[in-house]
């Protein structure tokens, strides 16, 4: 088998699967060069040949991607392609495949259906996803069945999960102790709320800040540490100093040092996650700490399957800031005094689904099943 990988762009956050699948298969990867602000991963930490291609932008959020469409003409037996519907290189690169190269398997690796799918929208993915003859690499079980009721083979979906590099996260969770940083940088003894991740509108984090000025209210000692950057960081620190909570919340700044993340997720409360939720809750879990996000599965990210009320975390109702300071004062309340237990809980969420090592063992069985066309 020689595996060929085309993604939109190395994202340094990926390297744990991207390094497994370079140790496990004959792989070439070939990525894009365009992904905003994105730390992108260290090429040399991969075996097998690593090539980056130029993405030009086209209107409307379409891409190119130069360069893909040729692989079809190489010794490559396997196809692992990011499957965005905004990429006509894709779209080419898929129909040339299904018409001229039967031979060569084609697999997408995609988020697929989200549940909020205009007609349009539905049309067209319905044509997506039939291309790749291989079948459909899923981040999450609640993509699988909305795709089987739309019609999809069941034996075609396959749900994969995502991951960080749980190995170096691993490594740093088992040193971790419980330490004083945030008394240390509050001088108090109250609660400590956590967001990790990028600073943009999509993950509503002006709500963050309203509920924490609402539990403060309510007489609960709370503070409030977000840890990143992104467009939105201005705004935040002015809605802080509006609100008063200049000493309650800490602009930690962006922070990919994995022993320093690990300590501050490791001994706060609950991690907040108003918008849709992400890799913040595989951060947030493996490290031990619950996650709560809205209720709205269909605006939601793959990883909110990960949070299992009551036992890695909580839902909120969707937009709805009194409903989130509730849930946040509920759970602080109710779980407060089970913390080990949730930690506990939150470490075999992760362990048994969201890891590298479960990953390769779907790819594996898949990719080395030859009757799949």
């Amino acid at each position: 088998m020689k595996l060929c990988l085309i993604y939109n762009y190395a994202q340094h956050y990926r390297a744990g699967i991207f390094k497994l699948i370079s140790e496990v298969y004959d792989c070439d990867f070939y990525f894009g060069d365009s992904m905003a602000d994105v730390q992108k991963l260290d090429y040399s930490l991969l075996q097998g040949d690593v090539k980056e291609t130029h993405t030009y932008r086209l209107f409307g959020g379409w891409y190119w991607q130069f360069g893909i469409v040729p692989l079809l003409n190489k010794s490559y037996t396997d196809y692992i392609l990011l499957g965005e519907t905004r990429s006509l290189s894709t779209w080419l690169f898929s129909i040339l495949a299904r018409l001229f190269y039967r031979r060569k398997r084609v697999f997408f690796w995609t988020h697929g259906w989200y549940g909020k799918e205009s007609r349009i929208e539905s049309f067209v993915k319905k044509l997506y996803f039939k291309l790749p003859n291989g079948g459909v690499f899923l981040y999450g079980n609640y993509a699988r069945e909305l795709m089987i009721k739309k019609g999809f083979r069941k034996d075609k979906l396959f749900t994969i999960h995502n991951s960080l590099d749980y190995e170096k996260q691993i490594h740093v969770r088992d040193t971790l102790r419980f330490s004083d940083i945030y008394n240390t940088h509050f001088h108090n003894f109250g609660y400590n709320l956590i967001f990790i991740g990028r600073l943009t509108a999509v993950k509503k984090l002006d709500m963050i800040i309203k509920s924490l000025k609402i539990c403060r209210e309510g007489g609960f000692d709370i503070n409030c540490t977000i840890v990143g950057e992104g467009t939105e960081s201005l705004k935040l620190r002015d809605l802080v100093e509006r609100m008063g909570l200049d000493d309650r919340v800490w602009f930690y700044g962006p922070c990919y040092d994995e022993e320093k993340i690990g300590e501050l997720i490791f001994n706060a409360d609950v991690c907040v996650s108003p918008g849709n939720v992400g890799l913040t809750a595989m951060h947030s879990l493996v490290f031990g700490t619950p996650v709560i996000t809205h209720n709205k599965y269909s605006l939601q990210m793959p990883e909110f399957e990960a949070i299992i009320e009551g036992k890695t975390g909580s839902f909120f109702t969707y937009d709805d800031i009194d409903s989130l300071a509730c849930t946040i004062q509920k759970w602080l309340i109710e779980k407060g005094e089970d913390r080990d237990i949730i930690r506990q809980n939150c470490f075999n969420e992760i362990d048994k689904n969201w890891t590298p090592k479960f990953q390769i063992d779907v790819f594996s069985k898949i990719l080395n099943n030859k009757a799949q066309c």
